[in-house]
């Protein structure tokens, strides 16, 4: 694996470990990091294990290193937000466009009800003449 890793980088590493703080996840041969367990999932994790399970191929956010001492944070749940604002970019946009297909469906067809009026009263004129 020849990934930069660098803090923001999203990077694919396997589940090397697990203890009652959090799992181990290494990138390649020589490089390792922690998922803290409160980086897990969103949410309270009693026990590690009913999320991961070593030799697991797991989706990282890097949150930090620290070179001098050699640890690497990283973050599952930061992945899990990612995903759930890209859904709801997503979401937004579907809405949009479904408002802008509609506004430019009423503008054809459709006029408000001030220049509704207007039309009203004109008709209502003629006809009062017709009589």
């Amino acid at each position: 694996m020849n990934e930069k890793i660098e803090v923001g980088s999203v990077v694919k590493g396997k589940v090397t470990g697990i203890q009652p703080y959090g799992a181990f996840i290494s990138f390649d041969g020589e490089k390792q990091g922690l998922v803290h367990i409160s980086e897990i999932t969103n949410g309270f994790v009693k026990n590690i294990n009913d999320f991961l399970k070593v030799g697991e191929v797991v989706t990282v956010k890097v949150l930090a290193i620290d070179e001098a001492e050699g640890k690497i944070s990283l973050s599952i749940k930061a992945i899990e937000e990612m995903e759930r604002e890209k859904q709801l970019r997503l979401q937004r946009e579907r809405n949009r466009t479904k408002l802008e297909h509609l506004t430019d469906a009423s503008n054809r067809g459709f006029k408000t009800l001030k220049e509704k009026m207007k039309e009203w009263i004109e008709q209502s004129k003629n006809q009062q003449l017709i009589k």
